[in-house]
């Protein structure tokens, strides 16, 4: 079967290939939002954008339904990868949804996106009270979109995100999110080859290299639900990486002004290579920077490494004062989503599965998302919080990456334990 065909046969999959053909790079949503607007109005659903242009849309109960509290789905619009032609097509073996491997899918998270469209294009067909409904921008960069979402139009205490990558999956607690930057200034620099043997000039590349290897890294600490706390080194930059950026930012911006094309070397699947192939290398650094990124579900822990990394840059300094400075900024981008004693939600989507033979079993995940956001920092009309949970809704592979595939046949399984849960959902709360 082919891609085309499968689209006539399923309305889910011809919404998800249609979504994910709309390229929507973090922050620059609009073509997209202004399609899952036009679908609503085709359907008759009241939607709008929030002031920050997250989507907020409104599904009215079904008759003998309108007392049953409301119900939250969610999702985010923004995929990652660039602006690029999103060329879709079958696996060979017909199994899987992906591109011709030039860039990513967007399966992360417009699976989530189709899922929760279809269903309320088709709601009538089960029994639901209000379903409240939110898009949001921005999650894979900075969880702008969830933090600046206006809350106090929505009714619901409960909130699925629909942002798994496992069919079945159900996680009700997950790790928080702290950004650590070093940054190595202050050196005297050089040249290369007349100034190498001047003591004096301390490379920030070499001291940078030294505190990571000191620095420990990947998981710290880890239990039989999984891993507890880790650290990864995300970026590094330093030497003549500044000058060459604003140099190709010049060059692209003169070449966009007279339309003419950007040069291959400025593509994203070359920028790497170019910009350490086109720096110049004759220099000693003075200035280099690093950025970590720490991932912690236990706030004991996490706060006993960060001790450890700031003892390690402390002893650095020591060893080169009056030579290089060497500073650390931490930012603490998610608190940890706890766990919450209340479980209905979560028993609800074990009960939905069941009636599909799909085992759903509660979990933790060592990973940012949403609920985070709706979890710690916001509250309903009501100032209720929120008690989020997140669910898989497809098998999803190699998400982020040229290899992104979605399991076709599960992403329809998952479309019916989403309906499922918000039948029962009204069932359990008549």
């Amino acid at each position: 079967m082919e891609l085309r065909e499968l689209t006539k046969v399923h309305n889910l999959i011809k919404l998800f290939v249609e979504l994910c053909e709309i390229p929507s790079p973090s922050l620059k949503e609009d073509r997209l939002s202004q399609r899952i607007l036009e679908i609503f109005k085709e359907n008759s659903i009241i939607a709008e954008y929030d002031r920050f242009k997250n989507i907020i849309a409104k599904v009215p109960a079904t008759k003998g339904c309108e007392k049953i509290p409301s119900l939250l789905l969610s999702a985010h619009m923004d995929v990652v990868g660039g602006s690029e032609e999103v060329n879709i097509r079958l696996s060979d073996d017909g199994k899987f949804i992906e591109t011709d491997k030039t860039r990513t899918l967007g399966a992360d998270n417009k699976a989530g996106v189709a899922t929760i469209l279809d269903l309320a294009i088709n709601h009538s067909k089960i029994p639901h009270g209000v379903i409240e409904i939110t898009f949001t921008r921005d999650e894979e960069m900075g969880m702008s979109g969830a933090q600046n979402l206006d809350t106090s139009k929505l009714n619901s205490k409960y909130a699925i995100i629909c942002d798994g990558e496992t069919l079945g999956e159900l996680d009700c607690e997950g790790a928080g999110f702290t950004n650590l930057y070093i940054k190595v200034s202050g050196g005297k620099g050089g040249h290369s080859g007349i100034n190498i043997h001047d003591k004096a000039r301390i490379s920030a590349i070499k001291v940078l290299s030294e505190l990571d290897s000191q620095i420990p890294q990947g998981v710290i600490k880890s239990s039989e639900k999984g891993t507890i706390t880790s650290i990864n080194a995300g970026v590094i930059a330093g030497g003549a990486v500044n000058t060459y950026a604003a140099e190709a930012i010049k060059d692209a911006y003169e070449l966009g002004k007279e339309n003419k094309p950007i040069p291959a070397e400025y593509d994203a699947k070359n920028i790497l290579d170019s910009v350490n192939k086109g720096s110049a290398l004759n220099i000693i650094s003075s200035d280099a920077q690093m950025a970590y990124s720490l991932r912690s579900s236990e706030p004991e822990n996490e706060q006993e490494l960060l001790e450890k990394i700031k003892n390690i840059i402390n002893k650095t300094n020591e060893k080169y004062s009056g030579l290089i400075k060497i500073d650390l900024e931490i930012y603490k981008h998610l608190k940890p989503f706890v766990k919450n004693e209340d479980t209905l939600l979560t028993d609800i989507a074990i009960k939905a599965g069941a009636k599909q033979n799909l085992k759903v079993v509660p979990s933790s995940f060592h990973a940012g998302a949403e609920t985070h956001v709706f979890a710690n920092e916001k509250k309903n009309a009501s100032s209720e919080a929120f008690i989020p949970v997140i669910a898989g809704l497809a098998n999803l592979e190699n998400i982020h990456s040229s290899d992104e595939k979605i399991d076709w046949q599960s992403f329809l399984l998952g479309r019916q334990w989403l309906e499922d849960i918000v039948s029962t959902f009204a069932e359990e709360s008549k």
